[in-house]
């Protein structure tokens, strides 16, 4: 006869402690950066390798089935010779270093500008950087450069304007 043993004991007291912790309303801990603590050339990135799925679920979301990101025999005839992902599916890796990052949550996006200067293939890496050019303390805005690598070639680039909160009296 063999006895299979079960996870420790302490780790179903430890799910139990998880589960009638109290919930808070204090959201705090899940705010970002505040205006008061940005300073000009401050950056931060985010990286993603774009797949198959990410490229069926953003045409499934946005609705965008332009054949050149889905189906290989139209694309295999237009410049680019192959599928390649939408170019606002690359933009919105600036969306993730803004809501995430730089300032991160409780940040509000004004304004985005945008120049697609290469195409992105399924199979590259993205890396999205965004970097603080210009801080409006009485607005409470902040101007980013946003920039999408693969590798070193810059395949979109623009600016951002974003609302900042102050930090709490």
């Amino acid at each position: 006869m063999r006895v299979v043993r079960g996870p420790p004991v302490r780790a179903f007291r430890a799910a139990a402690a998880i589960r009638s912790a109290p919930v808070t309303e204090d959201f705090r801990a899940m705010h970002g950066l505040y205006l008061e603590d940005l300073k000009t050339g401050m950056s931060a990135q985010f990286g993603k390798t774009v797949g198959e799925a990410d490229i069926q679920a953003f045409a499934g979301v946005s609705g965008d089935t332009n054949p050149i990101h889905l189906h290989q025999g139209f694309a295999a005839t237009s410049r680019f010779g192959q599928r390649i992902a939408h170019g606002m599916l690359s933009a919105s890796f600036i969306s993730t270093v803004v809501g995430t990052k730089l300032p991160g949550p409780g940040s509000i996006y004004i304004s985005q500008s945008l120049n697609f200067k290469a195409p992105v293939k399924i199979g590259d890496t993205v890396t999205a950087v965004c970097t603080i050019v210009d801080i409006d303390a009485a607005k409470r805005r902040v101007r980013l450069a946003t920039e999408c690598r693969v590798g070193t070639t810059v395949v979109l680039d623009g600016e951002a304007v974003i609302l900042v909160p102050r930090r709490p009296a």
